[in-house]
């Protein structure tokens, strides 16, 4: 059986990356890693990776005169690798339209709260502003407007009375590191289906 080849893009240490590196490791698995990508020369991730066997690329976005010139060399490196889903682990950059619109539901994105509550940055702090008694994660595709996209799966972590932004981040990443294969894994597995703004699991082969 042919595997799904994913491209994951990153820029920092890439831990996310690290939680897919390792579920594709499984002989059953129906995805493999084939290149990561990162937009900063020196991400941690970048070595990680390199300790899975996986190849590297780095497409460093201040050595392009422009957005669309980084984009474009973006496209070049994922084609050159085959990749046919695109993660987002981690990648502080936001997407053009015209890119995301090149990869049509083929980019997943991981984001640290229950969409569509708090999108953007700082979201557990927002959270613990709010007061608000739960939060999480949500794997999401990707479209042009920011964290907006058909939702593939979320998973809930209560807040805590003494919760800082940085405890709180560090319990919802235990649970991204989660659910993030899990999707990769339902999509490799041809058991997502987008209807609109949902997102319709099936069963399996035949359902």
């Amino acid at each position: 059986m042919s595997k799904l080849k994913v491209a994951v893009m990153i820029s920092g240490r890439g831990s996310n990356m690290e939680s897919l590196a390792q579920a594709c490791t499984a002989p059953e698995f129906p995805a493999e890693i084939c290149v990561v990508l990162s937009n900063k020369p020196d991400a941690a991730g970048l070595e990680k990776a390199a300790s899975f066997g996986i190849p590297t690329a780095v497409v460093d976005h201040t050595a392009f005169a422009d957005k669309a010139a980084f984009e474009h060399a973006v496209v070049e490196t994922l084609e050159q690798h085959g990749a046919e889903l695109i993660c987002l682990a981690g990648f502080m950059r936001v997407l053009s339209a015209r890119f995301v619109q090149r990869f049509p539901h083929q980019i997943l994105n991981i984001h640290p709260s229950l969409l569509p509550s708090f999108p953007g940055l700082h979201v557990q702090q927002k959270a613990i502003d709010h007061g608000v008694r739960f939060s999480g994660c949500t794997v999401h595709f990707v479209v042009p407007e920011v964290d907006a996209g058909p939702i593939v799966a979320q998973a809930v972590v209560p807040i805590e009375e003494d919760d800082t932004e940085d405890s709180l981040a560090a319990r919802i990443l235990a649970k991204e590191h989660l659910i993030y294969p899990e999707s990769v894994k339902l999509v490799a597995e041809g058991r997502v289906h987008i209807d609109g703004r949902r997102v319709r699991i099936s069963n399996g082969a035949g359902d």
